[in-house]
């Protein structure tokens, strides 16, 4: 399909199209592309960009993952889809394994992934050989590997479904989401919640971790970090835009 630069929903379609692609491939599952949507739908509520609230949120994370002894990104097929390269580049600079874990779970599945994590440069990649459950969860979605997430002490999940980001709070770990939606149980639960476009808040964290090279200064960025605030900060900037918008129209 043709998509021309001059449409002013380029982005947002050629996207559309390659996650299309990635479903007939085995990637992404059908029920990941109704998840993808609803993300768009709240992206438009914050203007399709960055708001300060959420590079606030990008810098915790990244002092997070930076000062964590076992950091893990968990990766599903629409964040394998959407930025596998940039999810392997922040794997590097944080020194945190990558591991892939499906709600919509098959061998055939998870070695598709996997591959095409590979593909992207991922080494090491884990989640051929979950050995071990999380606990609270009684879905496979629970399957996870003893070297990775079971033993990680931050865990980063973009795009996750609200029971494991519980559970694996419960468990004991930190926890940080990608998620677009502030009222989702996943940003609910999080330690920190990026509430922004996950193409656009991976390379956001992987820039925050070249800043963020001293350990003292980690612990002041953490310190003065809230997550409830910052999401109450992010649903008020939501409503005020509507509000500007609904004003707008009255013209």
């Amino acid at each position: 399909m043709h998509i021309s630069k001059a449409h002013p929903r380029y982005r947002s379609l050629v996207t559309r199209e390659m996650m299309a692609r990635e479903v007939k491939a085995g990637i992404v599952s059908p029920s990941g592309l109704i998840a993808h949507g609803r993300g768009e739908a709240f992206d438009y509520l914050l203007g399709e960009k960055t708001i300060e609230h959420a590079r606030v949120s990008e810098g915790a994370a990244a002092a997070l993952l930076l000062s964590a002894k076992r950091p893990v990104i968990s990766v599903n097929g629409n964040t394998a889809a959407l930025c596998s390269k940039g999810i392997v580049k922040l794997a590097k600079v944080s020194g945190s394994k990558i591991e892939v874990n499906l709600f919509h779970r098959t061998e055939e599945r998870i070695e598709l992934v996997v591959a095409f994590m590979e593909k992207a440069g991922g080494k090491g990649v884990l989640g051929r050989n979950q050995d071990a459950r999380l606990p609270g969860i009684a879905s496979d979605r629970a399957l996870c590997e003893r070297q990775g997430v079971f033993s990680a002490d931050v865990v980063l999940v973009p795009l996750e479904d609200g029971d494991r980001a519980e559970a694996l709070v419960k468990a004991g770990k930190k926890v940080i989401v990608v998620d677009l939606n502030p009222l989702s149980r996943s940003s609910r639960a999080a330690t920190i919640t990026i509430v922004d476009e996950v193409t656009r808040a991976i390379p956001n964290v992987i820039e925050a971790t070249s800043l963020l090279g001293d350990a003292k200064q980690r612990r002041r960025v953490l310190a003065a970090y809230d997550n409830s605030t910052n999401l109450a900060k992010t649903i008020r900037f939501m409503s005020a835009r509507l509000e500007s918008l609904a004003e707008e129209g009255k013209g």
